[in-house]
């Protein structure tokens, strides 16, 4: 009778997983007939000039990390999950992209970075550059050094702009701007004595140097723009927020030296400040936080950097053609990743709704993945962050759905694998279980997706080289050295090419 009993309540249980509505044929068969309508509409192809290009870079936004934000999203909305749509899931074209080095098959976020915004694929570790360039190696620079569309966005008289969650100088966004054998180069006090010997100047002095009227600039790590030892701003008493340059120099003191006579540039290094400035009367922005990274707590919040949505907001208005925001996702911390993932989205519908699809080309990537999966035969609307509804055959324990092929959070207590149930495993900080032991969590080396909505979106379908992706942007926009079809007679529904361009690459 007892065993009869818990059948039951396991077949009610399971059909209370399936909303109603979808015990019915005919939702599935409307919804694929609606999709299909959606997809024969796309025959008409949008050929106009991109006014505006948006680069959104989701840093480490594995597929896999797409589809458990898309359930988090949905149950933060008090859904199942699985049904919901990210606003990226909207594009209607969609590609991948081989993330690979062309000295790595598993990539680094200098290298990729390198491919999607300079247009060339290059060695890990290595910034700006051909591959021409060996990492450390400062003599292999000279004249290796490639531009990105950012500057062909610049040499075409539009608006450019940067935003993101980590420093500037980080790989990722550092690749806009910057030519250096290693990525981490931060300011000359992080570099060896042969590489300044040899003429090589830092990535942060590069910001300020290379591409002085970039609009907007919002983002972390602004220790690297001053002198040694000189006290921060927020925080004067500790020293690991003090200055590291070993030149002496106060590189926000050159920003502002090296904007035109009659233009106003604004740096702030506080939200507040931030949100009491009047943008329509700003012409450069450069805002910067202490934070290596802008934790993901503190995303929007009252200190720190602002939020993606925020940077997107303000680098729309300051600079009403381009601007880049990065969305940075933190493996192996698991909802830190996919609540970071969920902030990147809001910040995808903030730009849609600020923008049209007939003149802004909108791009969603990730530089590479992270070694992320989410399993265990979870039954549908399982908290994401939750167990699996089994044990192990082996070990009989249970075991979280996401987990990581390697990292920090392998642990053996009393000669076993940890008992994830004695643990929070739905902390913020909790490190998910890994199969191999390591300090840090490696990426992962799959193609990653490629969202796209707009001007040409078109051109991104299929599989392609990661380098593909600026060529593509470029084409659609106009810039760069591949304008022999810019004529509106060769371009049918083109329209005239208006003054500003939009480069919106979240790091996030």
């Amino acid at each position: 009778m007892k065993l009869l009993l818990l059948i039951l309540l396991a077949q009610l249980c399971s059909a209370s997983l399936v909303p109603e509505i979808e015990k019915d044929p005919e939702y599935w068969r409307e919804q694929a007939q609606e999709t299909l309508q959606h997809a024969l509409r796309l025959q008409r192809l949008n050929q106009n000039v991109a006014k505006n290009l948006i680069l959104f870079l989701g840093d480490g936004m594995g597929v896999s990390t797409v589809t458990a934000a898309r359930i988090l999203k949905g149950q933060l909305q008090h859904r199942k999950g699985e049904e919901s749509l990210l606003e990226m899931d909207k594009f209607p074209y969609v590609a991948l992209a081989k993330t690979y080095n062309t000295n790595a098959q598993v990539p680094d976020s200098a290298g990729t970075a390198t491919a999607y915004l300079c247009g060339v694929k290059a060695n890990e570790g290595t910034v700006g550059v051909s591959a021409s360039v060996t990492r450390d190696r400062c003599n292999t620079t000279k004249g290796q050094e490639v531009t990105s569309i950012l500057r062909w966005a610049k040499d075409a008289g539009k608006a450019v702009g940067i935003v993101t969650t980590t420093r500037v100088t980080h790989a990722t966004p550092s690749a806009a701007y910057a030519h250096s054998a290693n990525r981490d180069w931060y300011s000359d006090g992080e570099m060896p004595p042969d590489a300044l010997e040899g003429g090589c100047r830092d990535i942060a002095r590069q910001l300020v140097e290379n591409i002085p009227d970039i609009e907007v600039i919002l983002g972390g790590g602004r220790k690297y723009m001053f002198p040694k030892n000189a006290s921060d701003v927020e925080y004067p008493h500790e020293d690991k927020h003090r200055g590291t340059r070993l030149d002496r120099r106060d590189l926000i003191q050159a920003w502002y030296k090296a904007k035109p006579p009659g233009k106003v540039a604004k740096y702030v290094w506080h939200r507040r400040d931030l949100l009491a400035l009047n943008l329509s009367r700003v012409d450069f922005l450069l805002g910067e936080s202490w934070h290596p990274r802008v934790p993901w707590l503190q995303l929007g919040a009252v200190g720190g950097a602002p939020g993606l949505a925020c940077g997107a907001g303000a680098a729309g208005v300051a600079s009403p053609g381009r601007c880049c925001l990065q969305g940075m996702l933190v493996p192996p911390r698991m909802l830190q990743a996919l609540h970071e993932a969920v902030e990147l989205d809001r910040a995808i519908g903030l730009a849609t709704r600020l923008t049209s699809v007939q003149d802004t080309l909108s791009v969603v990537t990730a530089d590479h993945s992270h070694v992320f999966t989410f399993g265990g035969y979870t039954p549908r609307g399982n908290p994401i962050f939750g167990l699996a509804p089994m044990q192990s055959d082996v070990d009989r324990k249970p075991f979280t759905s996401i987990l990581y092929g390697n990292g920090p959070g392998y642990k053996i207590v009393a000669g076993e694998r940890e008992n994830v149930s004695a643990v929070d495993f739905a902390h913020a900080d909790y490190q998910a279980q890994s199969a191999v032991p390591l300090r840090q969590e490696t990426h992962g080396g799959e193609d990653v997706a490629v969202f796209a909505r707009g001007p040409m979106a078109h051109l991104l379908h299929g599989v392609h080289e990661q380098n593909y992706i600026p060529h593509a942007m470029a084409y659609a926009a106009c810039i760069g050295s591949n304008r022999a079809h810019c004529n509106a007679a060769s371009r049918p529904g083109a329209s005239v090419l208006l003054p500003f361009l939009a480069l919106l690459f979240l790091l996030c």
